[in-house]
């Protein structure tokens, strides 16, 4: 029987199957630190009067950010700049990520890198540039990545002789077989698979490596879709269709429970239709997210490659009865797409909010200067200050110091409030004559919490945990009300028109049953801008669509297709 409910499907479709908890506090994905700003303003610089706090709507254009409802992607910007995360660069289509957006992605990286170890892999590097005639060698592969290659031609610059100082690629410098700036490394990897290989005693082999990549883009947005971006791909050879037919399987369920327990993102994992697999692939597995304003991003793909590389670079291996055969293959990877995706999925009209497990802080205390000539006052405040660091340090907690003394305290609120800090403590001389200091969460709780010294380590310790399961609760519950069950294709066209604002408030996924027909899917795309993200894994057994009819044709259907939008 269809299940009709959306809890009970998102049950099934949100990979819990995968689970692999990762504890916030441990000391593999923990960078613990204590980090003061000293202030290097001139002695005696007077204070004025703390400014009160304006409301959003008459901030500067510089200082506001964009409301969703008003203007979504001008809101992801500004969240973005706002966050210090990242920003344009002189290389058109590229982008600078600055050190707070690489400390996410390091702590991400720490993280899916431990658990790609524990899966048996090895890390490696291959060369950037790879030799046209390797990518030549797969058709599909071709004819997938050309039209984004990036092309070296010549290995020299030189003055154009005009006395201006122009440089131009050398003449007598151009290469003898232009270079590739690798789209992705299946060619060269598999290229050299074919040294390593000889015997089934080599197999399987899996390889990861992490690195930056090169596909030209004529329309960029930050960490979205830009023409360089850093990822992790990993590529494995396999004596047979089940090991790495197999791998492919388990590897898109681990990106599943990365996301789901590192970024507090819920997905759906399913398989890709034809026309959006993976260039030479025989099969890909996608998972998709539903971003706030109802469109589905990919953040992680997981590609079956058959015998279709093993065959291009004549990786071959000797079985046991001594028969050569080709070996089969996998490939799957994830980018820094992904910090795209977690912003779209938890961020609000204050700026950026960030999971804790992610968050390059996690707790920022802000001491609250003792009087200019009340000595015993600071030393008291001084002292309370780092025993209440040490006790958060002791815990794994990623913890900055604020004591910048030219700034307001309210601006430092308003900074870290933006940059996404889960937790913000405040700590006075009069909070210390109490014994108590005060928690304000980011998001969580809407009122500031009076808690006593010798409890807030153990406190904060645990809450921190509450509130990462918070953002998670929160994103699967905009979920399951994002997903259309059964819609027409006329309503699922209707929902999916922008309105005048340029805005689409009635965007969403549509679950719905399907016939395969590539042009038909093609139509839906031109119509209205739809895809088929994939066909979830979970409610594709035939009984789900047994003796139902397709949304768009009305042939007897073959399949459930999730639909939407996306970015």
């Amino acid at each position: 029987m269809f299940l009709r409910t959306l809890t009970t499907l998102m049950l099934l479709m949100i990979s819990s199957a995968f689970s692999f908890r990762s504890p916030i506090l441990t000391s593999r994905s923990s960078i613990v630190s204590k980090t003061r700003c000293f202030s290097s303003a001139p002695s005696g610089r007077k204070k004025g009067p703390k400014p009160k706090k304006k409301p959003q709507d008459n901030k500067s254009d510089d200082e506001r950010i964009t409301p969703r409802g008003e203007d979504y992607s001008q809101w992801y910007s500004d969240v973005i700049r706002h966050g210090d995360l990242a920003q344009s660069s002189p290389t058109r289509g590229s982008m600078i990520i600055k050190p707070w957006g690489m400390s996410i992605w390091e702590s991400m990286k720490s993280d899916l890198d431990l658990r790609i170890k524990n899966r048996g892999v090895d890390n490696a590097y291959f060369p950037l540039l790879i030799p046209t005639s390797f990518l030549s060698k797969e058709a599909e592969h071709v004819d997938g990545f050309a039209k984004e290659c990036a092309v070296v031609t010549h290995h020299r610059l030189k003055d154009d002789g005009r006395g201006l100082n122009n440089l131009i690629p050398d003449p007598e410098a151009e290469l003898e077989e232009p270079l590739i700036i690798r789209p992705t490394s299946e060619t060269i990897i598999w290229s050299t698979f074919k040294t390593w290989i000889t015997s089934h005693r080599d197999l399987p082999l899996k390889i990861n490596q992490w690195a930056n990549v090169m596909r030209w883009e004529l329309r960029t947005r930050p960490f979205l879709r830009t023409s360089e971006f850093l990822w992790q791909e990993g590529h494995t050879a396999w004596a047979d269709e089940e090991g790495a037919h197999g791998d492919a399987r388990e590897m898109v369920g681990e990106y599943a429970s990365f996301v789901e327990d590192m970024l507090g993102m819920p997905t759906v994992v399913g398989r890709k239709s034809p026309s959006e697999r993976f260039a030479g692939a025989v099969e890909t597995y996608t998972i998709e997210s539903l971003m706030q304003n109802g469109w589905a991003l990919q953040t992680g793909t997981s590609h079956y490659l058959g015998q279709s590389f093993g065959k291009a670079f004549d990786v071959t291996f000797q079985s046991p009865d001594s028969s050569v055969k080709p070996v089969y293959g996998s490939s799957w990877g994830v980018t820094t797409r992904m910090i795209g995706a977690m912003i779209m999925t938890h961020s609000d009209d204050n700026g950026l909010v960030l999971p804790p497990r992610v968050a390059p802080k996690q707790v920022v205390v802000v001491p609250i200067p003792a009087k200019k000539n009340d000595e015993e006052g600071k030393a008291a405040l001084e002292k309370a200050l780092d025993e209440l660091v040490s006790s958060l340090e002791s815990r794994g907690l990623r913890v900055k110091v604020d004591d910048r003394d030219w700034v307001r305290n309210g601006a430092k609120y308003f900074e870290w409030e933006r940059k996404g800090v889960p937790l913000r403590i405040e700590l006075g001389p009069r909070d210390v004559n109490n014994g108590v200091c005060v928690l304000k969460w980011r998001k969580w709780k809407d009122d500031k919490e009076s808690v006593d010294l010798d409890q807030v380590g153990e406190k904060v310790e645990r809450e921190m945990n509450e509130y990462q399961d918070f953002l998670l609760s929160e994103a699967k519950d905009r979920m399951a009300g994002g997903i259309n069950m059964e819609s027409s294709y006329e309503e699922m066209a209707k929902t999916l028109e922008s309105d005048e604002a340029g805005q689409y408030p009635g965007a969403g996924l549509y679950l719905v049953p399907w016939r395969c027909n590539a042009e038909n899917e093609q139509k839906i795309k031109e119509e209205c801008k739809a895809t088929i993200r994939c066909y979830p894994i979970d409610v594709n057994d035939m009984r789900m669509f047994e003796g139902k009819k397709c949304f768009y044709s009305g042939e007897d259907a073959n399949k459930m297709a999730l639909f939407g939008r996306a970015f």
